[in-house]
């Protein structure tokens, strides 16, 4: 299989504007995004797309890989499917551009379930982590995610779910980590589907894929991502990193 990484990166960003261009340790975000996918060792290419020219140029200018994308996009799925549809590659990773910290660990985890999977019944592969805190739970920007007995996403919801009607049931709540592993044609797939009323009420693009019968594999991990959202998660990255 020919396995690559996607970043796709905006400039614009509602919580924290051009996050992606900040300042980490003599280097900016994107950059240091881009550098650790590439030092997992576990792609044949690294790509960033993005709508920016200042991101193609921070990326191109230091030696990376960029794409520039033709139209404008509603989601990264939307963003990423453009960019490799004309690129001869099997799977494709989806890294979060605003996770300088990106490790190979998970990333390696999603990949697996493909290299394990010789039949093709899974179109997506995706993480999802065990929460107990209730906090966590009830939090509407904790995406919540329930499976089936084999692991396969039935439904993603910022509400709570399954809803605890009964308490002493033993549900296990799992949060959905947004690290996601496409076959191409499901990526290709969703650029040519509308968004249909689940997508459009939670916000959320995998439920896309759900709707219109694509399979979600869902692997267990205890990673946690460090994404920068707003200038004090930016703080405490430029703090983690002088610490390393």
């Amino acid at each position: 299989m020919k396995i690559i990484a996607v970043i796709p990166a905006r400039y614009a960003s509602t919580r924290f504007p051009a996050k992606l261009m900040q300042d980490l340790g003599g280097k900016t975000v994107i950059l240091r995004t881009y550098e650790a996918s590439v030092a997992t060792n576990l792609f044949d290419d690294v790509f960033v797309v993005t709508d920016s020219d200042l991101i193609f140029d921070e990326i191109v200018s230091n030696g990376g890989k960029a794409i520039m994308s033709i139209k404008e996009h509603e989601s990264g799925s939307d963003r990423i499917a453009e960019a490799i549809a004309d690129l001869d590659v099997d799977i494709v990773v989806n890294v979060q551009g605003d996770e300088p910290f990106t490790e190979a660990e998970p990333l390696a985890q999603v990949l697996s379930v493909f290299k394990n999977d010789p039949d093709k019944k899974v179109d997506l592969a995706s993480l999802m982590r065990e929460i107990t805190n209730e906090d966590e739970i009830n939090n509407p920007n904790n995406v919540k995610v329930v499976v089936d007995q084999s692991q396969f996403a039935l439904y993603f919801s910022r509400s709570v779910i399954p809803y605890p009607r009964e308490k002493n049931v033993g549900v296990r709540y799992f949060q959905h980590i947004g690290i996601y592993a496409f076959r191409k044609q499901a990526l290709l797939d969703f650029y040519s589907l509308p968004m249909k009323t689940l997508e459009a009420s939670e916000k959320l693009e995998q439920l896309r894929y759900l709707e219109f019968g694509k399979r979600i594999k869902m692997v267990e991990t205890t990673h946690v991502g460090i994404g920068i959202d707003t200038a004090e998660d930016l703080e405490r990255a430029r703090a983690m990193l002088r610490d390393i």
